[in-house]
């Protein structure tokens, strides 16, 4: 969809339809005030009916109204206006963009932008409404054969701003929104394709294409031989039980200057889980082609990022595998050396990504890197602690933990700290080998993070666990896009 800024009267545009905000007590929003007086209290004699009391969630579409040039008024009840913080915002634009979509529009111009966020400026209000737009508006059909031809859809949505002294900031948002939706879009076509498609080499695939599509993109993919040479056997033992191939992906964008260090993103790129040996309970197992949401996050931000043109060198590394069972696959007790050189005794082949993430943050160190985040569905324990509101965050470093906390908060894509303290790394002893792979039942978050932390000494690190945030279940099922937007900008922050 094409968006643009504007500036001007709301009862001066001519368009399909304006979208305007009505408070609860039936109070209107300066634009719609605006038309109002313009309508000569049109819009106020048809409130005081009881049609629309301005509560979140309540919409009006109200046609031929006196005076203006558009061709009808869409009036969204927005709440109480002092309440509106930055989620019920967010809110108040997927639903007008609902009721848009279902009216068969083709072009809008929207003044919800001008409602008053606390500490917001009119880049993140015009930055978050295109976000929450493009979010309200994504579908994915590509393998339905019976989809009937829809109404005629929304093609182009104005975000109004009061004067052209806003036009500069609202631009700039603009930008940014639609490079971070197209990530989005990007990690959720990549989550939502079933693992019969979406494959290790349909990822590694997709990345040579963004290779071609992007001239700052450099594209390398390891195989399973390669990757024996280097010693990734940990990864590999995951990927013994699979026909498909192992695969670890290099995408390197180089926006920033030559020879400065790259911020480097590992995301868990499990194509299907089925728990290995130690399978899985049936119930819900389709939702486990949705491990690779860690994967399909670093290709969203790195998509979004060279469309923004950071200035920035980034690094995106995919260890990319099935987990399935077979007579070759890896078995409870089983003790593997990992590329670090440690030893690690296999308890529970369920517990995969951090034998495929240890590999894959080792094989960082090369990079030289600035920091080092990875990105995974690890846990289902983070899901029991957070549900599916905020990411779980464990990291070696305080100032990159504050900036990822600072970066969910900016986005609305959060994050919670967890403690990394040693009492829960001795959870990980084993009597056989330098570790194990679980640590039992108790802060299976935590533990999981500590198994990553023997393995990322050499450098400033961050584990994002996502197991909550990356997938909707029931009848929204499918994936969300997280964490793109909270990546995107924690790199914005770092190329100011």
């Amino acid at each position: 969809m094409q968006y643009l800024i504007k500036s001007g009267a709301p009862e001066k545009q001519r368009t399909a339809c304006i979208v305007v905000g009505v408070f609860e007590s039936r109070k209107l929003s300066p634009s719609a005030s605006a038309i109002d007086k313009t309508s000569k209290k049109f819009l106020s004699s048809i409130i005081r009916r009881g049609d629309i009391e301005g509560k979140a969630g309540q919409w009006l579409m109200v046609y031929n109204v006196p005076g203006i040039l558009a061709d009808r008024v869409l009036l969204i009840g927005c709440g109480k206006e002092r309440e509106i913080k930055d989620n019920a915002y967010r809110n108040i634009i997927s639903h007008s963009m609902k009721q848009l979509i279902g009216t068969g529009i083709t072009d809008a111009i929207s003044f919800l932008p001008e409602l008053n966020i606390k500490d917001r400026d009119w880049y993140w209000k015009i930055r978050q409404a295109i976000e929450a737009a493009e979010s309200a508006i994504y579908e994915f059909n590509e393998f339905k054969t019976r989809n009937k031809p829809g109404r005629r859809k929304l093609k182009k949505l104005a975000l109004a701003v009061p004067t052209r002294r806003e036009q500069s900031a609202g631009e700039k948002a603009l930008k940014h929104a639609v490079a971070i939706s197209k990530g989005m879009e990007l990690a959720r076509n990549l989550a939502n394709r079933p693992s019969n498609v979406c494959t290790p080499t349909h990822l590694a695939n997709q990345a040579r294409q963004l290779g071609k599509t992007y001239k700052k993109f450099r594209v390398k993919v390891l195989n399973e031989e390669q990757m024996a040479r280097l010693g990734m056997n940990t990864l590999l033992s995951v990927a013994r039980g699979s026909r498909e191939p192992a695969k670890l992906i290099i995408m390197e964008y180089k926006g920033g200057k030559a020879g400065s260090k790259p911020y480097v993103l590992v995301g868990k790129g499990v194509t299907f889980d089925t728990g290995g040996i130690s399978i899985k309970p049936a119930a819900a197992m389709d939702e486990m082609k949705f491990d690779m949401c860690g994967a399909a996050s670093v290709f969203g931000t790195l998509v979004a990022a060279a469309d923004i043109g950071l200035p920035l060198n980034i690094t995106g590394v995919i260890p990319a595998t099935e987990n399935m069972p077979g007579g070759l696959a890896t078995k409870p007790g089983d003790i593997i050396k990992s590329m670090s050189g440690q030893t690690v005794e296999i308890l529970n082949t369920d517990a995969e990504g951090r034998l495929i993430l240890c590999d894959a943050l080792t094989y960082s160190e090369r990079f030289k890197p600035a920091t080092v985040i990875d990105i995974a569905t690890l846990t289902g324990a983070c899901v029991v602690a957070l549900g599916s509101h905020a990411s779980g965050l464990l990291s070696n470093h305080d100032p990159l933990t504050r900036d990822l906390l600072g970066a969910g908060e900016f986005t609305g894509d959060r994050a919670w700290q967890m403690p990394l303290w040693e009492e829960y790394d001795k959870q990980l002893n084993s009597p056989f080998a330098d570790m194990a792979n679980v640590g039992g039942r108790e802060a299976g978050t935590i533990t999981a993070a500590c198994f990553l932390a023997r393995f990322t000494k050499k450098f400033h690190w961050a584990h994002l666990d996502i197991a909550g945030t990356a997938w909707l279940s029931g009848k929204k099922k499918g994936a969300t896009g997280r964490p793109v937007p909270l990546l995107t900008q924690y790199l914005l922050d770092k190329s100011k």
